[in-house]
């Protein structure tokens, strides 16, 4: 007798048995052929008693995508309206149209003494009998006023143009490097990049034209002249901010810096003397200025002394030094028929006060 899972009619005749019955399930004969039932649906079987192959989405399946839709394009519709609102409102944004900068006007006024410039061996001394006595060294002596928002800056941008103006008194005047000039990137970095190209043709080509002078945008000596007695420079004076516009601010500032100076190559024990600057000087900001921590030098007024009247001061100053008096050269005439003269050279008297009193 067959076993259950043989075909009705039994094992065939030579059909494997023993260790071959793991396959007996894949082996069909014509018999298990024959014995098997096959059933095929006609065509509206098939249409009506199976499910078709695309179905129909059910009214609250729809629903449910459509406020989807609606949910993204009201996101998008916000992110976009958020985006060109920021672009119209942030304080950064770059102009649509770049103004010109307004290039520098500056006059520089050698100060000639009267007498024989004093002279001391002690640089404290020097200080001390002169009006310079409590002037403060180096950028202690350029204090920030306090900062009050305007119509249109706020206090952290007040602040910052001042503190961009005060850097570069600092740099200017007080950095022996730029003084003794050896150094004029530390300046040229705080110019706006529009003034720029004009502060390298000062440096280039010195005019004592009131464009072009390498002294109106800051001080200099000549090293084989002149050098330092004394590397931290006594200073003293203001800042002020205040609005030009709606899209201006101005920090105007006055400051007077006093420098002990000795002649090149020689020792302590040579006579020191003082050499006076007075600098008024003018700076507008706008905001693109503001956020690159850069200024718009526009006014630059310098009073210098003692000095000689008769040297150009345009490359640099010429500082008279212990025991020396200015020679009495009158400044030169100007013909204002010839073409290409520059004004009327400007020179001043370094009052007896201002002196050192020893």
């Amino acid at each position: 007798m067959g076993e259950p899972s043989d075909p009705p009619e039994g094992t065939p005749e030579g059909a494997p048995r023993g260790g071959d019955d793991e396959y007996r399930s894949v082996v069909f004969d014509e018999t298990f052929v024959r014995a098997a039932r096959l059933q095929e649906f006609s065509a509206q079987e098939r249409i009506t008693d199976h499910t078709p192959a695309v179905r129909r989405l059910s009214p609250a399946r729809r629903s449910g995508l459509s406020r989807q839709a609606l949910v993204l394009v009201l996101l998008i519709a916000v992110a976009f309206g958020t985006a060109v609102y920021m672009g119209v409102r942030h304080p950064y944004r770059t102009p649509v149209a770049e103004r010109p900068a307004e290039p520098l006007r500056m006059t520089v006024v050698p100060l000639a003494p009267e007498g024989a410039v004093p002279g001391s061996r002690d640089v404290d001394q020097l200080y001390a009998h002169s009006p310079a006595a409590h002037f403060r060294a180096g950028a202690g002596g350029v204090p920030l006023p306090p900062a009050r928002r305007t119509a249109n800056f706020t206090d952290d941008q007040v602040v910052s143009a001042l503190l961009t103006a005060r850097d570069y008194v600092v740099r200017s005047a007080l950095d022996p490097a730029v003084v003794t000039g050896r150094e004029t990137r530390a300046v040229r970095m705080l110019l706006d990049s529009r003034q720029q190209e004009q502060f390298d043709e000062s440096l280039d080509r010195p005019a004592a034209d009131g464009r072009h002078a390498v002294t109106g945008w800051l001080v200099r000596f000549d090293p084989a002249h002149v050098r330092l007695a004394d590397p931290h420079i006594r200073v003293q004076g203001t800042l002020q901010a205040a609005e030009a516009d709606s899209g201006t601010l101005e920090v105007t500032t006055d400051h007077t810096v006093v420098y002990a100076l000795r002649p090149a190559g020689a020792g302590p024990d040579t006579e020191a003397s003082l050499f006076t600057v007075r600098r008024e000087l003018r700076f507008r900001f706008d905001r693109e200025d503001l956020r690159l921590h850069q200024a718009e030098l526009v006014v630059s007024h310098v009073q210098a002394g003692p000095q000689s009247c008769a040297l150009d001061p345009a490359p640099r100053l010429h500082p008279l030094l212990a025991g020396q008096r200015a020679p009495h050269t009158a400044p030169p005439g100007t013909d204002p028929y010839a073409p290409g003269t520059a004004g009327p050279a400007l020179c001043g008297t370094l009052a007896d006060a201002a002196q050192p009193r020893l």
